[in-house]
């Protein structure tokens, strides 16, 4: 009997664990930091489509300045320093297989160059589309094929209400 309600309580908090996972969002840590500094206003956000193909927004818009430095958001490798489309992007390769992407920016760091979170990786460039300050970064993140959004591996500060006194 011990053991049918040890594996029953094993499987009840399987499913729940499963049930309470967030979807489509990146594992928090205080391993991460924002890209640009000082904090940045999200102007727009992540919309993840339901299958690859379909439109989405598979990252989060950041409000900035051109010649802003972008930041790496955390510890890693430069895996690419490139044009894709027309706009120069540079992607860094995390720990536990994270992929962060950021994109307008140029003078990328060499490409295999190993850095640390707040390292200056390039600067931000104007000409983001709809963007509605003077410049916005593209910021992204992916493990595997599967877009995640990059506000979740920031570590924020819980909001806390303050009761309120009876009237």
């Amino acid at each position: 009997m011990r053991l049918i309600m040890s594996i029953a309580f094993g499987w009840l908090l399987l499913v729940f664990a499963t049930l309470c996972a967030p979807t489509g969002a990146a594992a928090p840590s205080r391993d991460f930091d924002w890209p640009l500094q000082p904090r940045p206003v999200v102007v727009r956000g992540f919309d993840k489509p339901e299958h690859d193909w379909l439109p989405g927004h598979r990252g989060v818009d950041l409000a900035g300045s051109p010649g802003q430095s972008v930041l790496a958001a955390g510890d890693g490798i430069i895996a690419f320093a490139g044009t894709v489309a027309g706009k120069p992007v540079v992607s860094i390769d995390h720990p536990g297989g994270l992929r962060t992407t950021y994109e307008p920016v140029k003078d990328p760091i060499p490409l295999g160059r190993k850095i640390t979170r707040g390292t200056s990786i390039g600067t931000l460039e104007s000409g983001h589309p709809g963007c509605p300050s003077p410049a916005c970064l593209h910021w992204g993140a992916r493990r595997d094929h599967d877009y995640l959004d990059p506000l979740g591996l920031l570590h924020r500060t819980p909001l806390r209400l303050k009761p309120v006194p009876p009237s």
